[in-house]
């Protein structure tokens, strides 16, 4: 991680810098994050941009929301977001419920880790690295058990992922952060597993 990256948890106060770093298109395609917070793709389309934005600041607002921002400076030396984690309860997700490949038998003591939004030109810097071992600390000091991240598969070994196919992560920065695969070896998304202290 770079010395320059610094991740704060997110919190209310934090709103603007979330939509900044998010833009016009919502993270990706008018995504907002809400991605595994549906049930089904076509629950996530319907909601697609102003519908999922108002959702993920309900989340907020209520207290359900964890994440994580991570921030940088420009070229005059401001502060300003460039990352993004979301984590959570699994069960928050269930669209993670319906994939066969990411079910398990223990969702409700898992919590996830599922998704990064990564600023473009700070990608390939450190910055979801940095993000994971920070979601990972809060979850440790919260006392999670059972840590769980989706990171995608390669199309082929060894072959780098474009950086439009990593926001679950990938297999190795996980791995870095002591993560093991779990569940099958076939999808497009491998399931990994950090346990961090007694299961609840």
């Amino acid at each position: 991680m770079s010395d320059a990256i610094r991740c704060h948890a997110f919190t209310p106060a934090r709103w603007d810098d979330l939509a900044a770093l998010f833009g016009r298109n919502g993270a990706c395609d008018g995504c907002w994050c809400m991605y595994w917070r549906h049930a089904s793709r076509s629950d996530w389309v319907a909601a697609k941009g102003a519908a999922n934005k108002r959702a993920l600041k309900a989340l907020l607002a209520d207290g359900t929301l964890h994440g994580a921002l991570a921030y940088g400076h420009d070229a005059e030396g401001a502060s300003l977001p460039v990352g993004w984690v979301d984590y959570g309860p699994r069960m928050d997700y269930p669209k993670l419920g319906r994939a066969r490949s990411l079910a398990c038998q223990d969702a409700e003591h898992v919590w996830s880790v599922p998704c990064f939004f990564i600023k473009a030109g700070w990608r390939r810097r450190g910055v979801a690295s940095a993000l994971l071992g920070f979601a990972v600390a809060q979850l440790r000091r919260q006392g999670a058990g059972i840590i769980e991240g989706y990171p995608r598969r390669a199309a082929q070994p060894g072959r780098r992922i474009a950086a439009s196919d990593a926001w679950t992560g990938t297999i190795p920065m996980f791995e870095k952060a002591g993560f093991h695969p779990v569940g099958p070896e076939d999808g497009g998304k491998q399931r990994m597993r950090l346990q961090v202290g007694a299961r609840s």
